[in-house]
């Protein structure tokens, strides 16, 4: 069964916008574990420009469900990580000006790295997962780097599925297939929404977890939370059950 993990940047992004604490990260994301969600995914940055260093301290008290903390591996980020120690840490390669992730790590250019961080998780206890583009190799090579999984960076399969989801899911397919094949365990993320994600995991059934933030909370805007994270929810729910067995 994939897991839906809420994303809660956006959140953040309008508390920041005014100051003093409304909305409520915490609250927010407390009701989302409420709604139905299986975690809960945050994503600080250098600049602090949505959540914050402190945001993650305070979620990490009184979160129930999985915690899921993605970022670039920079020093503060693997010291925050450390001290939180959430289920789960994604490792993504992102810019400190980058807007939002734009792509997934070399694991094989950069597998020294990659492996010497997650060894550091792993002390910790901290399942580690490596956002990656839809590429095989760039799979096989978060094995190597010793990672229990790998995030799929979805963008591409999200803006070419109007035009043609075949083709747009073609790429990921083959790098889920080498997934299971190296045992990897597998997450996607990025711009998925309630349009295209249940073609996603009818094709791809085996995928552990989806990260969603953006379109989620967009969503939300016209339909409500509660009822977005259902709907959400319920898209995990079909999508795999509707898939043939692998």
């Amino acid at each position: 069964m994939t897991k839906l993990s809420v994303n809660i940047n956006k959140i953040a992004v309008v508390r920041n916008s005014r100051g003093g604490n409304q909305p409520d990260v915490v609250r927010a994301a407390l009701n989302i574990e409420k709604f139905g969600a299986d975690g809960i995914t945050v994503h600080p940055r250098p600049d602090a420009r949505h959540i914050r260093y402190d945001d993650v301290r305070d979620l990490k008290r009184v979160l129930t469900t999985e915690f899921n903390i993605e970022g670039n591996p920079i020093p503060s980020f693997v010291d925050l990580v450390t001290e939180v120690v959430p289920t789960q840490v994604t490792l993504v390669p992102d810019a400190a000006d980058a807007i939002t992730s734009n792509a997934g790590w070399d694991t094989i250019m950069n597998c020294g790295f990659l492996s010497d961080m997650t060894a550091r998780f792993h002390e910790k206890g901290i399942r580690v997962s490596i956002f990656v583009d839809p590429l095989p190799e760039m799979v096989a090579g978060a094995k190597v780097c010793g990672a229990d999984r790998v995030e799929l960076y979805t963008e591409a399969y999200a803006r070419l599925y109007k035009e043609d989801p075949e083709k747009a899911i073609a790429p990921y397919v083959a790098a889920a297939e080498e997934a299971r094949r190296m045992g990897l365990g597998l997450n996607a993320g990025h711009d998925l929404s309630l349009e295209n994600l249940r073609y996603f995991l009818e094709r791809i059934p085996w995928v552990d977890e989806v990260s969603i933030g953006h379109a989620l909370i967009c969503d939300a805007l016209y339909l409500g939370l509660e009822n977005t994270v259902q709907l959400y929810r319920r898209e995990t729910l079909v999508g795999g059950a509707a898939a043939p067995e692998q």
